[in-house]
């Protein structure tokens, strides 16, 4: 999707709530404001709002920010991010929205794509925006979260849900993983690579929260699966056992699943699948291969097994999925499921 001149970009508005976490609220600015198209134009427009008139918002640390634009604004918004607070009173001890944010969420428009930062899962949960779907939400609150909205499918091992036009992160900073997860959906990897890049930050990150809560620390003498890692990235175009994989580490298939797992939140299986995914997107983007000759460059064979991953992973199939970001443009495609004439 190239921003043409005089083209109203994708409008992200973000709610600042009372009690809001500074940290939080910045990462959308920072994120969506630095994707830009090839001629270098800003691919979103990013508004702040509070539930009230414009005015000071109190935050959890010793400072407020102003905050210029009321909730009127939301009924603009293509996007609404509802950041982390620790002041949601009702909302988090009840579920319910209250009458100040029920009016609030009136104002937005239907088919708005919504977005959580960590505890901002619970004002959409409460608003009934993620009943009967997939959420996440930071790894300490998610007993109590699934606990007040039993309606909720909450997955605590994550770092994001994307279901569609409701996405959820985890706790703080997922809230990036989640961003940039948005921008590379919308505009494609090149763009969120580069938006990672000028953050420092790595454009994707392994595994979910698992490798985040607390555990004895391990002896020192005890090794780490970092070196398999770097082999199999080296050589994703290959064949890979497990076994290959433990024996870098010098470990029993057992053993060096169990600490795959405590370091990464996911399986082995699951972590080549999703950097093989990665690896076939950028080929789909930056090059002219076949379809054929990306399956094979990204390890999963053939075409057919690419597809079936793509679809599992993305929504769309390889022709769809080079369709729309082979010149680094798109809106939206996850979850579409659009087929090319092929098939493919």
């Amino acid at each position: 999707m190239t921003v043409a001149e005089g083209v109203r970009r994708h409008r992200v508005v973000v709610l600042a709530l009372d009690g809001l976490l500074p940290f939080e609220l910045g990462i959308p600015q920072r994120i969506f404001r630095l994707a830009r198209d090839a001629q270098g134009r800003r691919l979103y427009d990013v508004v702040t709002c509070s539930v009230r008139p414009p005015g000071p918002v109190q935050t959890d640390a010793d400072f407020a920010v102003l905050v210029e634009n009321g909730p009127e604004i939301l009924a603009t918004a293509d996007t609404v991010v509802v950041p982390a607070s620790y002041e949601l009173g009702p909302v988090y001890e009840e579920g319910v929205l209250g009458e100040e944010l029920a009016a609030v969420f009136a104002r937005i428009r239907p088919g708005t794509r919504l977005v959580a930062i960590c505890t901002g899962g619970y004002v959409l949960a409460a608003a009934g925006c993620l009943d009967g779907r997939p959420a996440t939400t930071h790894w300490s609150s998610a007993e109590h979260f699934q606990r007040l909205f039993p309606r909720i499918r909450v997955d605590a091992d994550v770092l994001f849900v994307d279901d569609g036009d409701v996405l959820t992160s985890a706790g703080v900073a997922a809230g990036i993983d989640l961003c940039l997860h948005i921008v590379r959906r919308d505009h494609g990897t090149a763009i969120a690579n580069d938006v990672a890049r000028r953050t420092v930050v790595p454009p994707h990150r392994d595994g979910g929260q698992a490798q985040y809560i607390q555990r004895p620390m391990p002896e020192p003498q005890q090794a780490t699966t970092t070196a398999a890692r770097a082999w199999a990235l080296g050589r994703l175009h290959e064949p890979i056992q497990l076994r290959d994989m433990a024996e870098q580490e010098s470990m029993s298939v057992r053993t060096f699943t169990r600490r795959f797992r405590e370091e990464v939140g996911i399986s082995p299986g699951q972590w080549l699948t999703q950097q093989r995914v990665e690896r076939a997107r950028h080929l789909l983007e930056s090059t002219d291969l076949s379809v054929d000759q990306v399956a094979r460059d990204a390890g999963f064979g053939t075409a057919q097994s690419m597809r079936q991953h793509l679809q599992g992973a993305l929504g769309v199939t390889p022709t769809a999925y080079r369709r729309t970001f082979r010149t680094g443009g798109g809106s939206g495609l996850v979850g579409d499921n659009v087929l090319s004439a092929d098939g493919r």
